[in-house]
């Protein structure tokens, strides 16, 4: 059992991970914090009562206090990020102890455990922000999404964001290859199918293929087509953990696994080309991906068929616009070919990428 107390514990300052700090004189339950750690890759520092030097307590990025000490803290400074652990689940006079510790959770062991780790976890790995998250999906087939995709990762990363490209679609071919980079040294996405629970995102990001100083996670050239949904929401949780961008490119086929990924967008791009039969696609994909998407907007390509253009497309589709993707031969090759999208660093494929992510980093409360 977890409860809230107030709000949720702040990350470590600046994204450094940090030490957690337990307080408490229980053998038992101290034991079995420390197993917790162990298993979150975190080293606590242990206390029996409140440190005597304030810097310590301020300054630890979690404070775990054990029930048996909750008195002896009573008098400590009020902080974010305490937690009061205690086994004791009909102790209705624990969250009286909560609120005397200025704590923002309590937690009963052992069915705690997993919200605890991941906890810790956070802790070890010096959680910042996360990464804002954008999803690519076409309206129809050929929209040339994927082309965009690597497009917008291709210019985060050159503007300097830590940036992660994924590619969600196990039937499109490989992202590695439109990066020109299939024979890259890393994992791909059949690597991490028995993941569950929680995947480091520092040992994510070390194992992926790095290419035009991005990270790539993609699909290799095996039978392997599909990925369980539990397997993607681990993998996505820890890329977002990471900070910086990532970019998913979608499938327009909706499963169990792609509803995960969509479940984790920030926003998404629905790449639509100017015409009706277009249209008339789009506005089945977006009916499904707006269920799940919560800032669903469409890219509108050229060239435009007559009557239409990129606010009227937007209105078709009751979406908001966000831009409209030039016509420009890289969108429209299938394969890459010298340089990926977005690679040269000019052209009007690149402008609408570096605005695109100029203008929703602003919305989003500026760089990650």
């Amino acid at each position: 059992m977890t409860g809230t107390v107030t709000h949720d514990p702040p990350s470590s300052p600046a994204g450094r991970p940090g030490r957690p700090l337990i307080v408490t004189e229980d053998a038992a339950l101290l034991d079995d914090l420390l197993r917790l750690c162990a298993a979150a890759g975190a080293t606590p520092e242990v206390h029996h009562g409140v440190p005597e030097s304030g810097d310590r307590w301020g300054a630890a990025p979690l404070v775990l206090v054990g029930d048996d000490a909750a008195r002896r803290a009573r008098g400590a400074a009020r902080r974010p990020g305490v937690v009061l652990v205690g086994r004791d689940q009909d102790d209705s006079e624990v969250w009286k102890r909560a609120v005397q510790i200025g704590a923002d959770h309590v937690l009963m062991l052992p069915d705690g455990e997993p919200w605890l780790v991941d906890r810790i976890a956070d802790v070890a790995e010096g959680i910042g922000r996360p990464a804002l998250t954008v999803g690519v999906i076409g309206g129809r087939g050929g929209a040339g999404a994927s082309t965009l995709a690597c497009a917008l990762a291709v210019t985060s990363a050159r503007e300097g964001l830590r940036t992660l490209l994924v590619d969600a679609d196990p039937l499109g071919g490989g992202l590695d290859v439109l990066l020109g980079g299939e024979g890259a040294e890393g994992l791909r996405w059949p690597a991490f199918a028995a993941s569950r629970g929680r995947v480091g995102g520092g040992a994510l990001e070390e194992s992926l293929p790095e290419l035009h100083s991005l990270r790539v996670l993609s699909w290799d050239r095996g039978d392997c087509v599909a990925v369980p949904p539990p397997a993607v929401r681990a993998v996505l949780a820890a890329a977002r953990r990471r900070g910086g961008t990532v970019v998913v490119d979608l499938p327009r086929r909706l499963d169990d696994g792609v509803a995960e990924a969509l479940a984790q967008l920030d926003l998404a791009l629905l790449v639509v080309p100017a015409e009706l039969r277009a249209l008339a696609a789009a506005g089945r994909v977006a009916s499904a991906v707006g269920m799940v998407v919560r800032d669903l907007r469409v890219a509108v390509r050229g060239p435009y068929a007559p009557g239409l253009d990129g606010h009227e497309v937007a209105r078709l589709l009751a979406l908001p616009l966000a831009g409209e993707v030039p016509a420009e031969p890289a969108l429209l090759r299938p394969q890459g070919g010298a340089k990926p999208p977005g690679a040269t660093g000019r052209g009007p494929l690149t402008r609408f990428c570096t605005q695109f992510w100029e203008r929703t980093l602003i919305e989003t409360g500026g760089t990650r």
